[in-house]
């Protein structure tokens, strides 16, 4: 038996697929897809690697001429340090509180999109004239709402927080599910699925629609206080779609996190402690630029804008961590 039949053969017999074995091997699937059909060979210290993953030789491995004995079942522990077991009663149990928590972290996360809206709509009011206001008095309305609803988000992250701590090894540890876990999850992220779709359907449609009403009154219009409702309408879009989405992700996720699937597989789990102190600093940076760019130009309706930036941007800045851990 070859080296690519025998990386193969010890891969399916482990349970695990090729991006599995990528992850764990720090190397890419084309890799580990090349090595199987015999189109590449691993380096030396991949095999060496491959040998201690599969709890094999490295003569094993090179020579052809030894074959298969007996199946060579990998211990986790091994690989991967203590792995910790989850019953069905704790199973159902965190995907209830995810369940529960949901709703409040869709809640936060609106709150946080629509903390500025007040301020900015003040601040057009008095701009325009239509209400007798000073400025200050419209500042100090729209920050006294702004802070209100970030408190209030911040209370309810606190509060989910201490609900699923107690849970949280599901999602940053390696762990084994005891028989029949596995099968009542599949079941319900199955009958689940179609909801999943609609949230993101619903979610996307939303946060495209969210720049109709800034076009519009873009070309119809150039009267200060509707351009500055526009953005209050976008705002509202845009929070009702983000609503969504982290209302579905954290029900989705929760099946990943007991699947081991998506963004909690094994090899993932290993790089995330490096990767949530990365993104911590990322978003520390971009709250003291959108704080001290607000608080310097007092342009709250021009600074939102780094919020959504900073979203998009963050996917790259994980990636990028991601990819130089495993090249590390």
């Amino acid at each position: 038996m070859i080296l690519a039949d025998k990386i193969m053969e010890l891969r399916k017999k482990n349970g695990w697929s090729q991006e599995e074995l990528a992850e764990i091997l720090n190397v890419s699937r084309q890799s580990i897809s090349k090595w199987e059909s015999a189109q590449s060979m691993p380096t030396m210290d991949k095999i060496v690697q491959m040998s201690e993953v599969f709890g094999v030789s490295t003569d094993f491995l090179l020579k052809d001429e030894i074959e298969m004995e007996q199946p060579q079942v990998v211990d986790d522990n091994k690989v991967f340090g203590n792995v910790k077991k989850v019953s069905i009663e704790e199973a159902n149990k965190y995907l209830q509180i995810c369940e529960a928590a949901a709703g409040k972290k869709a809640i936060g996360t609106a709150m946080c999109i629509l903390s500025p809206v007040m301020l900015i709509f003040m601040a057009g009011l008095q701009e325009s004239g239509l209400v007798s206001i000073t400025e200050n008095a419209a500042v100090a309305i729209g920050m006294a709402c702004l802070f209100l609803l970030i408190a209030g988000a911040v209370a309810l992250f606190i509060i989910t927080g201490f609900k699923t701590n107690a849970y949280e090894y599901i999602e940053k540890e390696v762990i084994e599910t005891e028989y029949g876990v596995s099968g009542m999850v599949k079941t319900k992220k199955e009958q689940y699925k179609d909801v999943h779709v609609k949230h993101n359907v619903l979610g996307t449609v939303l946060c495209v629609l969210a720049a109709v009403p800034i076009i519009m009154t873009a070309l119809f219009t150039e009267n200060e206080f509707y351009v500055t409702a526009s953005v209050c309408v976008t705002l509202l879009l845009v929070a009702i779609g983000v609503f969504h989405f982290v209302l579905t992700s954290v029900v989705w996720g929760s099946y990943q996190a007991l699947l081991e699937e998506g963004e909690y597989t094994k090899g993932k789990k290993a790089i995330l402690p490096k990767k949530e102190r990365v993104m911590s600093i990322y978003w520390i940076v971009v709250t003291a630029i959108y704080l001290a760019w607000s608080f310097t130009t007092f342009e709250w309706h021009r600074t939102w804008i780094i919020w959504p930036v900073a979203g998009v941007l963050s996917g790259f800045v994980s990636e990028i961590v991601e990819l130089a851990t495993k090249k590390q």
